[in-house]
């Protein structure tokens, strides 16, 4: 099975670490986020993974080449942006997606098992699928909820709404390539998904309840460094754990 990590963003969030540094490669305990990306993909049999690269790329090329710990049953290929293409354009330069394939972000530290999201996927026969998993996000102010007649019908006091947001986990059909044109300009995911339901294409949601952190900003990085020995054992297969 095949697998795309987006990884050539600037992480601007986490400056100044990335400065000097792209953010995939930004440590939890010995390894960097994205070794820990790249050992649970081809533990859940993701065997052929491309990194997609663009900022700071040949730091990136030069650990996976040389100073990686080995990753077991699996090939690691680069494509690399001569200038940013966003969260989708990149997949334009990644040869033979000819089949169903993963793509996800390189700043994702969870618990999300793979396999079963891809079977998912597969059993939904949906084009496109999206990982999601549940945010709360607490409203500090009353919220007043009106009629047409400007009459007060509801008052909330603080509220906190819940909402499915995306892991930044998808599993793609080799269709929605055709969505990324014109091949080589810069293109988001957000971008794809508007022009998929404009065109009445079917996209499927996978609710979950895995552990799932985004590393994008310097307090979701300092809540990861604190969880992760903790959470050492669920986050890494056993044999990696061991290395």
């Amino acid at each position: 099975m095949k697998a795309v990590i987006l990884a050539g963003g600037k992480g601007t969030r986490l400056a100044p670490y990335t400065t000097v540094f792209p953010k995939p490669l930004v440590p939890l305990g010995d390894r960097p986020i994205l070794d820990i990306v790249i050992h649970q993909l081809a533990h859940h049999g993701f065997n052929q993974i491309t990194l997609s690269l663009g900022y700071l790329a040949e730091l990136i090329q030069a650990y996976f080449r040389d100073g990686s710990p080995t990753v077991e049953n699996a090939t690691i290929n680069f494509v690399r942006e001569q200038q940013p293409l966003g969260t989708v354009g990149s997949l334009a330069l990644v040869p033979d997606l000819t089949d169903s394939f993963l793509v996800m972000n390189g700043d994702i530290l969870t618990t999300l098992d793979y396999a079963k999201f891809y079977r998912f996927h597969k059993e939904q026969g949906a084009p496109l699928t999206i990982a999601l998993n549940q945010r709360p996000v607490k409203i500090d102010l009353g919220v007043i909820e009106i009629n047409d007649n400007h009459e007060v019908v509801s008052f909330l006091e603080k509220p906190t709404l819940n909402y499915l947001v995306s892991m930044g986990i998808y599993m793609y059909e080799p269709e929605v390539l055709d969505y990324i044109q014109p091949r080589g300009t810069y293109l988001d995911f957000p971008d794809v998904v508007a022009r998929m339901l404009k065109d009445g294409k079917r996209i499927a949601g996978y609710p979950n309840d895995a552990y799932w952190l985004d590393l994008g900003s310097h307090a979701d990085y300092a809540k990861a460094q604190d969880e992760f020995e903790s959470m050492k054992d669920i986050l890494l297969p056993r044999q990696v754990v061991a290395a």
